[in-house]
């Protein structure tokens, strides 16, 4: 090869590089971005259709229709995460829509994390239970990430939790409720001090719950999207 040639590749590269970069740029600017106006100062979250596009489409039709407003953060956990959107000021549950499909494999496999300040949906043990509840990780969360299952039917080996297995159909793997993990769709990217101001608040039981709610009340005055 030339060098002439080398020159032309090397800045070829360069700006495909640079368009690259740029591109990304561009998919950060585009997401959209939401303000939780609470009584303990404003959160804004960046959330991401790309990497879960059912999970964010869900999140937003609930900003949009203001089911947010007036709820409360009812479990707060220093040291792990602070979860809300569910219960009104009262503790009284809201009426949702049906829960959405389970998208955590594929939002970590495009590189979200329940890393700290990530939001993720909360569930029961139904992997596709999430309807409206969601959680902000208030430290990395490893484990609540998805598992990934390794290649292969049977896959040949398979760790989890120390035990090691071998030659698991795949299928059983892929449908273990305990492999799904949380399905991580935004981050915080302003605010991130309020709500450090909020897991670090004293808690103790409130309405049906017997520990980790705020004892004084977290309400969300108004989610409200920004663009």
């Amino acid at each position: 090869m030339s060098v002439f040639t080398r020159g032309v590749s090397r800045r070829t590269a360069a700006a495909l590089l640079a368009c690259g970069l740029a591109a990304g740029a561009a998919l950060a600017e585009d997401a959209p971005r939401v303000k939780l106006a609470t009584t303990a100062g404003d959160i804004v979250v960046e959330v991401y259709p790309d990497k879960a596009p059912k999970t964010v489409a869900n999140f937003l039709q609930y900003v949009k229709d203001k089911h947010y407003d007036g709820t409360v953060f009812h479990r707060v956990i220093d040291n792990f995460m602070v979860q809300g959107g569910g219960f009104d000021a009262s503790y009284s549950e809201k009426k949702t829509r049906p829960p959405v499909a389970h998208e955590g494999r594929e939002s970590v496999a495009k590189g979200l994390k329940n890393q700290v300040g990530y939001l993720a949906m909360a569930r029961t043990n139904d992997p596709n239970s999430a309807s409206a509840q969601f959680f902000i990780n208030v430290k990395d969360n490893a484990f609540l990430d998805p598992t990934v299952i390794p290649p292969g039917d049977p896959v040949p080996k398979f760790e989890y939790q120390g035990r090691v297995y071998e030659n698991v159909p795949r299928a059983q793997l892929m449908s273990a409720p305990q492999l799904f993990g949380y399905t991580v769709f935004g981050k915080v990217v302003s605010g991130m001090d309020v709500v450090n101001k909020i897991k670090g608040m004293p808690t103790g039981a409130g309405g049906p719950f017997p520990s980790d709610v705020p004892k004084t009340p977290v309400v969300i005055t108004s989610a409200t999207l920004l663009k």
